[in-house]
């Protein structure tokens, strides 16, 4: 028991917090907006915290099932940890474009963030890192097609076409979502792979029980969800009246839940693996706008409402734009510190931008 505790001192940490948090809720609320700001920020860090644990877990579970299926699994994780917390968060606060913003902010973030910082770490330490150049193209191209469909043509809808629109939506998301996974899981499996001669691994990175890690998995992730119910009124309350940006409440979102794709990456592009890189930033991705945008959509038509999920005109170039960078720096099966520098600076427009409210 001692060794559990000592290697899940985060979970448990995490745990603690949650624990205190519930009871403590309303004194929290109740004492103010800057209580109220400094117990949203304790509690983001708790899930950071415990996304870390679930980082490690889902590390662990796809060295055991291998390519393609352990990026599935952490990107798949990622994407219940962004819905369970936009669920919540959407149901406490006011603003309307919260999930648009929030999808957004997650592609500008595994795309630009966590490619743009992982291949310059990775760039500067190893030089050109190779990878399997049909996983880039095949990502790069189900990303365009799905955005496009579900968050650039319904901003050119009138508004008595969009029930119709969403319906159509959720149902070729899932569509799309389903072809992809069968035939990445079956004969393209290859294009998410890559083989490392002479790594020089010989034996796991990460040892572990396949059981005790899909159980901590989960119950992260159930955690994640607990401590984000009160981070959200917390985080209403504190950031109310203050003139930040609603987009940076999505841009909190997003972080939280690719935090533990955030830390995956980047210890895969040091170790000079830059094929689970493209496989976590991309897909993760694909991930969010494929699976979180029917969800979402499904969601607010069970609940008579319409979801404002066609992105702003700023929204839609940077998009095009990463986009446009990233089937052009991915083309070649190898990524440099050049090409992830130029992620990078789309990634700090992003939040220029976003702290500028667009």
């Amino acid at each position: 028991m001692p060794e559990i505790v000592k290697q899940e001192k985060f979970l448990f940490l995490a745990a603690f917090v949650a624990l205190v948090a519930f009871p403590l809720e309303h004194v929290a609320l109740e004492a103010g907006q800057a209580a109220s700001l400094v117990a949203a920020i304790v509690l983001i860090v708790a899930i950071v915290f415990a996304s870390m644990r679930v980082a490690h877990h889902a590390e662990v579970l796809a060295e055991k099932v291998g390519e393609p299926y352990g990026t599935m699994i952490l990107t798949i994780a990622a994407v219940v940890v962004e819905v369970i917390i936009l669920v919540i968060v959407t149901f406490h606060t006011a603003s309307p474009t919260l999930v648009r913003d929030t999808i957004y902010s997650a592609v500008m973030l595994d795309m630009n963030g966590i490619l743009g910082l992982a291949a310059v770490l990775g760039g500067l330490r190893h030089g050109e890192q190779p990878y399997n150049v049909d996983s880039g193209n095949t990502y790069i191209v189900m990303i365009l097609t799905a955005i496009g469909v579900s968050m650039i043509v319904p901003g050119f809808l009138p508004a008595d076409a969009r029930t119709a629109y969403s319906i159509f939506t959720i149902v070729t998301m899932v569509l799309l979502y389903g072809m992809f996974l069968r035939l990445q899981t079956t004969q393209h499996s290859y294009f998410f792979s890559y083989s490392y001669a002479g790594s020089g691994v010989t034996g796991p990175c990460h040892p572990g029980s396949t059981r005790t890690s899909l159980i901590l998995l989960v119950g992260g992730i159930a955690l994640i969800g607990l401590l984000a119910e009160v981070m959200a009124k917390t985080m209403t309350a504190g950031l109310a009246g203050t003139g930040v940006p609603p987009v940076v409440a999505a841009v909190v979102v997003a972080f939280v839940a690719a935090s533990p794709e955030i830390l995956t990456a980047v210890r895969a592009a040091l170790a000079d693996r830059m094929q689970p890189v493209v496989n976590i930033a991309l897909g993760a991705s694909l991930s969010t706008v494929i699976l979180t945008v029917p969800i979402m959509e499904a969601l607010a038509l069970f609940k008579g409402e319409l979801l404002q999920i066609a992105l702003s005109p700023v929204q839609t170039v940077m998009v095009l734009l990463t986009l446009a960078v990233a089937a052009i720096n991915l083309h070649d099966g190898e990524s440099n510190a050049i090409e992830g520098t130029t992620h990078f600076v789309l990634f700090a427009a992003f939040l220029m931008l976003a702290g500028l409210g667009f």
